[in-house]
């Protein structure tokens, strides 16, 4: 499986958790290597926070099946990450996760009645 877009491992590199692929070279770039990890033998791509119309787009160009992250809804299947829509993390919660609980208060206030 391939993944593309924003991938975690990169997000110093990246800017941070930033959008990617918004610029036509960035797109173009983006649709060539999700037909290369095809060509390479990928039996599906991830595309991480990627606009919408692009995700779109790298769908119906690769044979593959798509699963969005944040990708909007021109994607094969929509995976969500557990960890945003249970509100884990403190300072970062992704626009396209809704949030269900602040998971990370409920931690931290257990913890401290525990110690």
């Amino acid at each position: 499986m391939g993944h593309i877009g924003l991938t975690p491992q990169s997000i110093n590199q990246l800017g941070g958790y930033k959008v990617q692929g918004k610029t036509p070279e960035a797109a173009l770039k983006m649709l060539e290597d999700a037909q290369a990890l095809e060509e390479a033998g990928a039996f599906a791509v991830v595309l991480e926070t990627v606009p919408t119309p692009l995700a779109a787009l790298i769908t119906q160009k690769i044979s593959i099946p798509t699963i969005g992250i944040g990708a909007g809804i021109g994607c094969d299947g929509q995976v969500q990450v557990i960890n945003d829509i249970l509100g884990w993390y403190t300072d970062f919660a992704p626009k396209h996760a809704k949030q269900y609980v602040k998971l990370a208060d409920i931690m931290s206030n257990a913890l401290t009645q525990y110690c």
